[in-house]
């Protein structure tokens, strides 16, 4: 169809992104003026595409269309209009215009919530549903036909940023392009709104967002949070106004510590803790405020409400001291009217205004690499001096109270400073190894050493194993409340988010990942992980059971999923963070404690989640981190008597061992994901350039180095000799090279020894009489380089059809046409199932090969789609156990079961 996009932001530019994927002609994007200079960032995404942009400052003027505004809208031919966060008022002359109308995208479950400000008073009403309307747009308040509502639940903490970044933006550019493609299919509804239930409360503003006390507690906590961060809640405090912001409800009622703070009008004065503002409902019950800002601008951590200027100034080094004078500058340049920048010098002050702190993070960002600062951090900085001290902890790694002290590595790369911590992580702290024990982690692209690391001994196991028992034992992560452990963990996906690039930089220089995939899939999946586990931490449910009753007694049965306890993770080289990711997402949501033991030859990603999950403030012995040699680590976690589950992801025999010696130590629980040998079938009725591009994926994703890699493709005889032909001209165009160069399709394999087992693997096909068609030796330049390689004519006895790669080599063999039931015969011949998959147009066909395929994953038409939610694991001497999606949990529970008779 003929879209006209007309509206704004982020939002806009991703519903615009998704409707161009599905095909759809944008014949113009109509969105607000340039502010500052700045383009909106739909406008900015449209004029890339070169498609005609239209920034009309009004469509109206004194209530009439303006006719020229009009004429150059109607002259682009749209055939629909589709309005995501439109904030401007457009006349019925455009909205009847389009021969399918238009549709308007509202974050609210209308008729509830019309007007602006939907999201705020969602959550100031305490609503226990949010979510969006597609609707018709009509000449009313969006009062037009529903074409299309998706619902979410509205968490009790929620703010109107949670939901919208949780639910209300992705889940609204997705039912934004659902509905056009409903109008498309000549399927979308026109459904009256009701005028039952329905609200409009208007914009919400400052003046009105004033905090009445006499209320009960979760009254307080929604008007607070359905204001934060626009236009915020406040009262009047110690004579000034002062913004309440981070507000939570505290499921306690023991009043905790804290120094009385006067609140007038509150029900009883509010106390400062070492956690925030607690306040006090008319009902008696409490809430923890987070943050406070006062009129001036300034932002303090509420904690530090007696205290806010305490803190003991940081002497700067020389180099702290020219970023210092750096920093100066980029003040002078926003705040023109100041002469100089002194100490004392206040940024809101001095008349900076919001966009003037955009600019300022923005800055900093450019000039402090790799430097993670957010719009709130100046406001709770407004000195220069202030803001030089807080840029300076930050970037030697201290948080507010200075007390994580991490030793970094530091290498300028990807036009960034990575800050790499290199000891063990154990109870909360980086600590070096028993004796000092260290060993050099090296970088494959060219072989050199990037750092030295510590090397776990098996005193430090113990020790780790005592911090994650007592933790779980008698610490606060026992204690804790499911919800809140939930909130914990989806800090910790946001704080992974804030530092992705860094996280991504760091993957690619110690695995050899090509850095777009490292930022995409590596980082990007380990960052959906924790989210998606963190939704389930409060919804982990036993159930009720009836039982046999002798009258006249009676019973009842219930069941509670409880955390094991002390769990030891041992993860894989081939996916450093997002291996650690998969197991340690859904061993934390349970409610478990973590000893996890990274590969040997790439620790420096997990070592760095370390420092992530302190910041994000984990309690200490939650999570401990341990690089070193499997033999020595691995085999104590497996042998220790305090661990009480295994989750292992890695080879075959190494499996075998382990889960002998979970047996012989205390019978622990185990998990086990280990190798493969994944067939891919390729009948002659697929779509070929399908097959051959997904084909390619298969084998090649992530320089073959992927457990479900397609160990052997299965080609049917009359489409074999094209097929080859096709992936050996796909494979000439791959470029192989440094993974941190954007353009580089295929880096380094991981390490010296897997390449070396790379180049045995294919002579020994060469010498059982397969043909090398392409590839099979080292690349001629430093670092560890294999080029991809293709074997055709590979029979089913020969070695490099039965045993995995586990790297860039395609295996090909043929299969007589029509032989369906004898190609499944040959693919399930093998000790191994983790996955498999087909390409064929004949559903029926489909289906009954994966029926038979022996593995725990089936691909039809498609490979490499693994999603957070759909479980992963193997069958046979692949493993067992499950990663991912809600099964992953039962890994990490016991079952208990409880009767009662009464």
């Amino acid at each position: 169809m003929k879209i006209a996009v007309i509206g704004q932001s982020l939002f806009g530019q991703e519903v615009y992104k998704e409707l161009v994927k599905e095909g759809h002609q944008i014949v113009g994007v109509f969105t607000i003026p340039d502010k500052d200079g700045k383009a909106n960032p739909l406008a900015t995404e449209a004029e890339k595409d070169g498609v005609p942009v239209f920034k009309f400052p009004r469509w109206r003027l004194k209530g009439k269309a303006i006719p020229e505004v009009v004429d150059q809208y109607k002259a682009v031919g749209a055939e629909l209009n589709v309005m995501p966060f439109c904030s401007q008022f457009i006349p019925m002359e455009v909205i009847d215009f389009p021969k399918h109308g238009s549709i308007i995208y509202h974050p609210s479950l209308l008729p509830r919530h019309r007007g602006a400000s939907a999201i705020n008073w969602t959550l100031i009403h305490g609503d226990k549903k949010g979510g969006f309307t597609l609707f018709w747009a009509d000449d009313g308040l969006d009062t037009g036909p529903i074409l299309l509502q998706r619902e979410c639940n509205v968490e009790p903490n929620d703010t109107v940023n949670t939901i919208y970044n949780r639910f209300l933006f992705p889940e609204g550019v997705k039912g934004t392009v659902e509905a056009v493609r409903l109008i498309e299919q000549g399927q979308a509804p026109r459904i009256t709104q009701p005028e039952d239930g329905a609200t409009y409360e208007g914009i919400q503003k400052k003046e009105n967002a004033k905090i009445n006390w006499d209320q009960p507690a979760e009254v307080l906590h929604n008007w607070i949070r359905g204001n934060d961060k626009v236009p915020g809640a406040w009262a009047e405090v110690d004579g000034q106004k002062v913004t309440f912001y981070g507000s939570s409800m505290m499921d306690t009622t023991t009043v905790p510590d804290g120094q009385s703070l006067e609140i007038p009008g509150a029900s009883k004065p509010g106390l400062v803790t070492k956690n925030g503002l607690v306040l006090f409902g008319n009902d008696g019950k409490m809430l923890l405020v987070k943050n406070l800002q006062f009129d001036d601008g300034k932002m303090i951590a509420a904690s530090q409400y007696f205290h806010s200027g305490d803190s003991a100034s940081v002497e700067l080094t020389d180099q702290e001291k020219r970023f210092a004078e750096e920093l100066r500058a980029i003040w002078k340049g926003i705040l023109t009217n100041v002469d100089v920048i002194e100490h004392s010098t206040d940024f809101f002050k001095s008349g900076a205004a919001s966009m003037d702190v955009v600019r300022l993070v923005e800055e900093v960002k450019l000039k402090g690499a790799g430097l993670q600062i957010q719009n709130e951090d100046v406001y709770m900085a407004t000195t220069f001096q202030e803001f030089v001290q807080m840029l300076v902890r930050k970037l030697r790694g201290e948080d507010a109270e200075g007390e994580l002290q991490v030793d970094y590595v530091e290498m300028n790369v990807n036009n960034m400073t990575v800050k790499m911590p290199h000891q063990l992580f154990i109870n909360g702290q980086f600590v070096d190894a028993e004796g000092g024990k260290t060993y050099q982690t090296i970088n494959p692209t060219d072989g050199t050493a990037i750092c030295n690391v510590s090397l776990a001994q098996v005193s430090d196991v113990d020790k780790a194993v005592a911090a994650a028992k007592e933790a779980f034992e008698n610490g606060e992560w026992g204690k804790m409340n499911a919800r809140d452990r939930g909130r914990l963990i989806y800090r910790l996906a946001d704080l992974m988010e804030e530092n992705q690039e860094e996280l991504a930089t760091i993957e690619a220089i110690d695995s050899g990942a090509v850095y777009t995939l490292a930022l995409k899939t590596h980082v990007g999946m380990s960052i959906q992980t924790f989210r998606y586990f963190a939704g389930w931490c409060d919804k982990i449910q036993g159930s009720t059971i009836p039982i046999n009753q002798a009258r006249p007694n009676r019973n009842l049965t219930f069941t509670r999923r409880e955390p094991i306890g002390v769990c030891g993770i041992v993860i894989p080289w081939n996916y450093p963070l997002m291996m650690l990711a998969w197991k340690a997402a859904a061993c934390l949501a349970a409610g478990n404690t973590v000893v996890l033991k990274p590969a040997q030859v790439t620790p420096l990603t997990a070592i760095k989640f370390a420092e992530l999950t302190a910041r994000a403030g984990f309690p200490r012995g939650v999570i401990n981190i341990l690089p070193g040699a499997g033999s020595l680590v691995g085999q104590r976690l497996s042998d220790h008597p305090d661990v009480r589950k295994i989750g292992f992801t890695g080879s075959t025999p190494i499996g075998k061992q382990i889960m002998k010696s979970c047996a012989v130590s205390n019978v622990k629980k185990v998990s086990l994901e280990l190798g493969g040998k994944s067939p891919l079938i390729i009948f002659s009725d697929c779509d070929m350039d399908k097959a051959v591009r997904m084909g390619m994926s298969s084998v090649f994703f992530n320089k073959g180095e992927n457990c479900i890699a397609a160990g052997r493709l299965f080609v049917e005889e009359s489409i074999h000799d094209a097929f080859v032909r096709r992936v050996v001209e796909e494979v000439k165009k791959m470029k192989i090279g440094d993974p941190l160069d954007r353009s580089t399709d295929h880096g380094p394999q991981n390490h010296k020894a897997h390449l070396e087992k790379l180049i045995q693997y294919s002579q020994t096909g060469v010498k059982e009489g397969a043909h090398l068609v392409y590839g099979g030796k080292q690349v001629d330049r430093p670092g560890f380089f294999f080029e991809p390689t293709i074997f055709t004519n590979v029979e089913d006895h020969m070695y490099i059809a039965k045993e995995e790669s586990f790297g860039p080599i395609m295996i090909i063999s043929r299969f007589e046409d029509g032989d369906i039931d004898g190609v499944l015969k040959r693919a399930n011949d093998t000790e191994f199932g983790l996955a498999s998959g087909v390409f064929t147009k004949d559903i029926n066909k489909a289906l009954y090969v994966s029926e038979k395929l022996q593995a725990g994953t089936v691909f039809i038409n498609t490979y490499n789609k693994t999603d957070v939610a759909s479980p992963f694991g193997g069958f046979k001497q692949s493993g067992f156990g499950k990663d991912l999606g809600e099964e992953a949990l039962n890994e990490y529970l016991k079952t208990k079961a409880v009767t009662i008779e009464y």
